[in-house]
């Protein structure tokens, strides 16, 4: 009896595994031939993450990913350097942490309470390239990352604007679908609800599902946190016993190091890259890559 559920159970995950990839190839022939870094961007593992956030649907996924495709050809997120967004880190209101969690996620830790400009742009700027950076940092066969929320010194005079938060939340949600794994908010003040009543409506049902909050007196709330982190990585700041140390200096030089395996990675370095598409052998090169030189 129990072999026969356990294989039951055996052909349903192998049903579950063709039914995906028969989705993969049915949204390759939807989206059609694809040049420059949209073949690059458009791997299977990308699709798929596509595909989940739109519940499978095709059609829905087809349009949400023609949208990111259109969207990081002009905003241009692999373009962005360290040097154009290192004064929005100053504070190390925003880095990525030298520790994964249990799973292998890269891990962004957000502290809103240190905030330092006024540009929602840069700031959004400066958010996009951190992500950028923590997939950059994924290991193979890892695709979300993880984020922690400090409000160490938060206020609603310090909050960011509401518009500010739809912006960040809708570049999230639309065009790095499934990327997140989990957001812990530690610990948040009392006042910070007010925020939140208006903030969650902006989350879609999957997104909103990720984000949990977590206080120190409440024990269920803090095991689930310890069940994604190690308490010897995780900082005293979220309940842990690593202590958190921002060192602006160290933290760019490695951001200087991760552009050059950026740069790499998506071909800055070559006047022409030959990308094969899929099994067909058919080779594009992509667009002429217009770097401008930095400002004097």
């Amino acid at each position: 009896m129990f072999r026969l559920w356990g294989s039951s159970n055996h052909d349903q995950e192998e049903n579950d595994v063709l039914r995906q990839d028969s989705k993969v190839k049915e949204l390759k022939v939807e989206i059609g031939p694809l040049s420059g870094r949209s073949v690059q961007y458009c791997t299977d593992a990308c699709l798929k993450r596509y595909l989940e956030a739109r519940n499978w649907n095709v059609d829905k996924a087809k349009k949400m990913l023609e949208e990111t495709l259109k969207w990081r050809s002009t905003y241009r997120p692999e373009e962005i350097r360290w040097n154009e967004v290192a004064l929005e880190g100053e504070t190390g209101k925003l880095f990525r942490a030298s520790f994964h969690d249990r799973q292998g996620r890269s891990v962004l830790i957000m502290r809103p309470g240190f905030q330092n400009t006024k540009s929602i742009d840069d700031q959004i700027r400066h958010l996009v390239y951190l992500i950028e950076n923590a997939i950059l940092n994924l290991p193979e066969g890892q695709q979300q990352m993880a984020w922690l929320i400090d409000f160490t010194g938060w206020s609603l005079s310090t909050s960011v604007p509401v518009k500010s938060a739809r912006d960040t939340i809708h570049i999230l949600q639309n065009h790095y679908p499934e990327r997140l794994a989990i957001a812990f908010l530690y610990n948040p003040p009392r006042i910070f609800e007010a925020f939140w009543k208006v903030v969650k409506y902006f989350l879609d049902a999957k997104t909103f599902q990720k984000v949990k909050f977590v206080y120190p007196k409440n024990k269920d709330s803090v095991e689930v946190m310890r069940s994604y982190f190690d308490e010897e990585n995780l900082p005293i700041e979220f309940g842990g016993k690593a202590t958190l140390q921002y060192d602006h200096e160290e933290f760019s030089k490695l951001m200087v190091q991760d552009d050059g395996k950026s740069a790499t990675l998506w071909g800055f370095d070559d006047k022409v890259q030959r990308v094969r598409i899929g099994h067909s052998g058919a080779e594009v090169a992509p667009e002429p890559v217009n770097i401008a030189p930095p400002a004097s």
